[in-house]
């Protein structure tokens, strides 16, 4: 076995073996925990059990209550649909995620991102000539996935278009979806069946 500094990780999605690692379990295996949790997701306004809630099924308590996080971040916030869409877009392609940027990529052209900036970010660059609202979420959310923060030009543009609030929930919804992009990672849970939007190729090396 190489050690630590020699192994080098394959990223998520573009390894010799996609084989998801943590599918979900049969409802006949699953224990009342799991159960219980199951169907708080189904009866919620997300009605199924897809994406990282299979493997976050292996842990029910936590399951639960980030699906409460996910759910007032994406139901109940204070952001435009465009804005949160062209986030979780950009967080995809940044972790390089499969199902997030599947799922979301139609729906932040849906949204009124435009596709010429959809399909920058699939292809690794920086999207160019954008509405100046979109412009700030672009800058706001890479500087925050490649920094850990941002600078106070950044952090005035957001504040002065979406209010301390919104910027506070911007930062948050970031947080969110890295940790459940990470989560499918680790359990290389699949894209959605039957998506129409192409998968994400790896960076360049």
């Amino acid at each position: 076995m190489p050690d630590r500094e020699t192994r080098r990780p394959t990223p998520q999605g573009f390894g010799e073996s996609n084989a998801e690692r943590l599918p979900i379990p049969e409802r006949s295996v699953m224990n009342e925990a799991q159960r219980a949790a199951a169907d708080a997701i189904i009866n919620g306004p997300r009605k199924a059990i897809f994406g990282p809630f299979v493997p976050l099924l292996q842990t029910p308590a936590l399951m639960e209550r980030i699906g409460k996080t996910g759910e007032a971040l994406r139901f109940e916030g204070i952001l435009p649909e465009r804005v949160r869409e062209l986030a979780v877009c950009i967080v995809a392609r940044e972790t390089g995620n499969q199902f997030e940027w599947q799922t979301h990529a139609p729906l932040a052209v849906k949204a009124g991102v435009e596709a010429s900036a959809i399909d920058a970010l699939a292809a690794g660059r920086t999207p160019r000539n954008l509405a100046a609202e979109d412009a700030c979420v672009c800058d706001f959310v890479t500087e925050l996935m490649q920094r850990h923060g941002v600078s106070d030009a950044t952090f005035a543009d957001a504040t002065a278009r979406f209010g301390e609030p919104g910027a506070v929930e911007l930062t948050a919804l970031v947080g969110y979806f890295v940790m459940v992009c990470w989560i499918m990672n680790v359990a290389r849970t699949p894209g959605p069946s039957g998506s129409m939007t192409p998968k994400l190729r790896a960076f360049p090396g």
